[in-house]
């Protein structure tokens, strides 16, 4: 006869071992194109505020 109990170790274990590569996929591609998009933006940014102060001076 089936029993659900004897499977569920195995079943965390495989819950764990997908959030954690998924937690990698996201730390490894995305998060370094987010921060780097945000720094170019930042860039562009302050690089505007400069020449706006230098055109009025």
């Amino acid at each position: 006869m089936f029993e659900f109990e004897q499977y569920i170790g195995f079943l965390i274990f495989l819950t764990i071992l997908t959030i954690g590569f998924w937690l990698l996929i996201f730390l490894t591609a995305i998060l370094p194109y987010w921060i780097g998009g945000s720094l170019m933006e930042r860039l562009k940014e302050n690089k505007r505020l400069k020449e706006e102060q230098e055109a009025q001076d």
